[in-house]
């Protein structure tokens, strides 16, 4: 191919040869080999001019058809995302000077190949550094040719798409910023006469809600007045699109639309009625936003009549839900690939579960039944049982509703039961026998969505229905509740059975120990569903078999129990490869059983653990020759295995003891400590603590190592995703520190300094992070006070704050021994914060250990005599209940 040249000219035979890769790889017909052809295409790429043939085939081979020109500006695209910036610049000038003309090319299709490059160019390097886009861009919109106007329309949707902040700063050059130059232009296309525009601009402006530039909110009126202007556009997906802003401006900026609320909560409601389904969903979106935002609930209150009869008329299935075919699937049907939903494995953590969990429907569609009885739901937590007179009449005639035609309102109303079941729960208290008396029949419906649904109803009242366990008449509905679950787990629709096995996983979780008494009947019934299911249901088998065991942990642990339970498990962990991930749900269920067996898991230990050796090792293969490892690298593998690894430290205690001592388990638990992917980290950590607790010696021979990159842990960048891992890493620091003591001087004062910092920023980590930081910090301050001493008044108070929130245990006694010692070293230290002192102290109900009690005491006591008179101006500064609880050791 030739080298570039400022007159860069094509040569013939590179484009003949490139237009052929092209088009066999676009024509269905193609007998040639697609990755022969995409190798081909790959080896031209690294002719440095090559893009500059894709370019010209997109814009000047008109000669050819439209797929191969959009193909060539796809290629293009990709190229640029991964080489722009290492580009020769005369190659960077000639694709920009091709594309801009292109703009307003007369076939769409070439015209938004033409946007898409030259939003990748603009993501690549800012619009500072093609000078001759934005002026190119307004002369496009000012035209009044549709062709062009549209082609500019495109590529600026793009930007503010991708990367709308790069309109909303400054450029060299330019008086103002470019999004003060087209904010005017957007508002002016809202008028257009052609959809197309209207979509467009209004679709780019609503990008900057979430961002805000001064220049929108300084022009909202204007905003607003084309959103009222739009709202009864003749095309839906402009319609959608005024229901979003409004959303967004809800969520963002309410008292924007504050002046206005009556209209827009008007024009919601009648658009929640919109015949197009997309223009509704997005319509029933800003009922749960409103709530969100807290604006005036006297304004939704009045709107409750005319809005619940539309929420509850949407919540019946469509006729083309995708559910309605799903239901029709039955357990000899065998599960297709795209059935089973991807599977997002968390990792172990130690401390507060305060970290948000992923929604697991998060790959289920969201339609407008679900956001319908998402808004019922939020409305019935923000008005509880002020909605039931307007709701009760029309669940019960739905319910009433008779005839095979019918059923899908009889469904809408249990759905609606269910999702009230919590907002409402006062009102419906009194009613709940009747309701489950009513629902219990449903779980036998020949309509197999309405058993579904019935399971899912019945199981957001079981937490009330074990509150009424302790009188006769409740426990007898508590157990047909139960056994009726465990009958649907076992029914021949698929669907039913998810729905079952999900439902009786909430009720395992909250009726806990009154589980204890059904063991055996569960564990026949999950176990017959484990025989019975296909993949994808197994897998929900396997959380209800963890959550029983995390429920009823020791109960578990007897011999007609695990004769039940165990032998289809281990058949199963048998059966699959160390590669197959259908693995890992039984890794995950194995980790519930060691720990919930404790000792008891000591007959099967053996063969799991040295599986979860093979399976660790195996991937460290595949990372780097998958080939020999005959697998593909896959890091939740490592993580799953690690994770029953720490389940198995926590059940079996010392016991793990033979199984590691003769393993090299140390040194790949150091190399997991030191991975890349934070997941693995986080669960490495988690595996070092629970290694550090029951068996520390056996770390010994790497322990400086250890420490070290734990300590590494806490002063990196804590983004969201090292979160976890800085927490476990601060956990096993302090499981070791009381484990080895001096042994950890090496690093008490780097530690001290991060845990200093985080503590001080604790607003901006999590509840965990904080309370973990604020106990090993205590404990090293136990084992050397001489090396925190030193820096403790940079954080006494955040630590003793958070030492306040911390639940009374042993790790908390440890922590106070700490801080006393720490006093004691530097008393004028804590002077300072002694108001925060004396509230962290009474944050204990009961200090059980003596020695904690006495030292708490001499600390106190050593203060009141240090203070002298001042003493008594400390005490005036507390709440009345803090001095009673100091009463009891001064």
């Amino acid at each position: 191919m030739a080298a570039a040249t400022t007159a860069w000219q094509p040569r013939e035979d590179g484009l003949a040869e490139i237009f052929t890769l092209l088009e066999q790889q676009i024509s269905p017909s193609s007998v040639a080999d697609k990755s022969q052809i995409w190798k081909q295409l790959e080896h031209f790429s690294q002719f440095p001019d090559f893009n500059n043939y894709l370019v010209f085939i997109l814009v000047r081979a008109e000669g050819k058809s439209i797929g191969i020109r959009q193909a060539a500006g796809l290629l293009l695209k990709n190229n640029l995302k991964r080489v722009w910036i290492s580009m020769a610049q005369e190659n960077q000038k000639y694709i920009k000077s091709e594309l801009l003309p292109c703009l307003g090319a007369v076939d769409r299709h070439i015209r938004t190949t033409v946007g898409t490059i030259i939003s990748e160019i603009v993501n690549a390097e800012g619009v500072s550094g093609w000078l001759e886009l934005l002026p190119a861009l307004v002369t496009c919109l000012d035209s009044n040719d549709l062709n062009h106007m549209d082609g500019a329309m495109d590529a600026l949707s793009k930007i503010c798409e991708d990367i709308p902040q790069v309109l909303d700063s400054e450029v060299p050059g330019l008086a103002e910023r470019p999004i003060n130059i087209f904010l005017p232009r957007l508002y002016q296309f809202f008028q257009s006469p052609h959809a197309s525009l209207r979509k467009l601009a209004l679709g780019c402006v609503n990008q900057y809600v979430i961002i805000m530039p001064a220049a929108l909110y300084n022009s909202m009126d204007k905003y607003l007045q084309g959103l009222f202007v739009l709202a009864n556009d003749p095309v839906p997906e402009v319609r959608k699109l005024v229901c979003a802003a409004f959303v967004h401006l809800t969520e963002v900026l309410p008292s924007s639309i504050e002046p206005h609320l009556r209209n827009v909560m008007e024009y919601m409601l009648q658009v929640n009625k919109d015949p197009d389904e997309e223009v509704a969903l997005e319509a029933c979106e800003f009922w749960s936003a409103y709530c969100d935002a807290q604006l005036p609930t006297e304004n939704l209150k009045e709107f409750l009549p005319r809005l619940i009869p539309v929420l509850l008329s949407n919540m019946a299935y469509a006729d083309d839900d995708e559910s309605l075919l799903d239901a029709e699937e039955d357990e000899s049907q065998p599960d297709r690939d795209q059935d089973l939903k991807p599977r997002f494995h968390t990792s172990r953590l130690h401390g507060s579960e305060d970290f948000d969990d992923d929604d697991d429907d998060s790959f289920n569609v969201w339609n407008l039944r679900k956001c319908s009885a998402a808004a019922i739901d939020v409305l019935s937590n923000v008005f509880g049982d002020e909605i039931l007179p307007a709701l009760m009449p029309l669940i019960q005639a739905k319910l009433s509703a008779s005839g095979d035609e019918a059923w899908k309102e009889r469904e809408a109303a249990v759905l609606t039961l269910g999702a009230i079941a919590e907002g409402c729960f006062n009102g419906l208290y009194p009613l709940l026998s009747e309701i489950v008396a009513f629902l219990l029949p449903l779980l036998d419906d020949k309509f197999p969505l309405i058993r579904s649904i019935s399971c899912w109803t019945l199981s957001r009242f079981g937490k009330y229905l074990i509150q009424e366990i302790g009188n006769p008449k409740g426990y007898e509905q508590f157990e047909k509740v139960l056994m009726g679950l465990l009958r649907r787990l076992l029914d021949s629709n698929k669907r039913v059975q998810e729905a079952a096995c999900s439902a009786f996983a909430t009720v395992e979780e909250d009726a806990a120990e009154e589980l204890v008494p059904h063991l055996q009947v569960i564990l026949q019934h999950l176990m017959c569903a484990f025989g019975k299911y296909q993949r994808r249901n197994l897998r929900i088998v396997y959380d209800a078999i963890g959550t029983l065991a995390d429920s009823v942990r020791e109960e578990l642990n007897k011999p007609a129990y695990l004769e039940i339970l165990m032998p289809p498990l281990v058949a199963k962990w048998q059966q699959l490869s160390n590669s197959d991930k259908d693995l890992f749900p039984l890794l995950e269920c194995f980790t519930s059983i060691s720990q919930a067996l404790g000792v008891g898991f000591a007959p099967f230990a053996q063969p799991v653990f040295q599986r979860c050796m093979d399976i660790i090792q195996l991937q460290h293969l595949a990372k780097v020759d998958p080939a020999s490892a005959g697998a593909q690298y896959d890091r939740e593998f490592i993580v799953c295995s690690l994770d029953l690894l720490s389940g198995l430290a926590e059940g079996l205690g010392s016991g793990i003891e033979s199984l590691v001592s003769p393993s090299n388990l140390r040194d790949l638990l150091l190399k997991c400590c030191m991975d890349e992917a934070s997941d693995v980290r986080q669960s490495a950590f988690a595996l070092m603590g629970d290694l550090a607790r029951v068996f520390p010696a056996y770390l010994q021979p790497r322990m400086v190592e250890f420490l070290e990159i734990a300590s590494q842990q806490l002063s990196a960048n804590l983004i969201r995703e090292n979160l976890s891992v800085a927490n476990n890493a601060c956990w096993a620091i302090g499981e070791l520190a009381v484990k080895v003591r001096q042994e950890v001087s090496p690093i008490v004062t780097n530690v001290t300094s991060s845990l200093g910092l985080i503590l001080q920023h604790g607003e901006a980590v999590n509840k965990s992070l904080v309370e973990n930081s604020a106990i090993t910090l205590g404990r090293l301050a136990w084992i050397r006070p001489d090396l925190v001493a030193p820096h403790m008044e940079h954080f006494m108070k955040p630590w003793c704050l958070a030492l306040s929130t911390v639940r009374d245990d042993i790790e908390k006694e440890d922590a106070f021994r700490g801080l006393c010692a720490v006093v004691k070293v530097n008393p004028s230290g804590g002077v300072s914060s002694l108001v925060f002192i004396c509230k962290a102290i009474a944050s204990w109900h009961e200090i059980r250990s003596e020695d904690v009690n006495n030292e708490v005491s001499q600390v106190l006591n050593g203060y009141k005599q240090l203070l002298g008179n001042s003493w008594a101006e400390c005490l005036s500064a507390l709440e009345p209940p803090v001095k009673e609880r100091l009463a009891r050791y001064v």
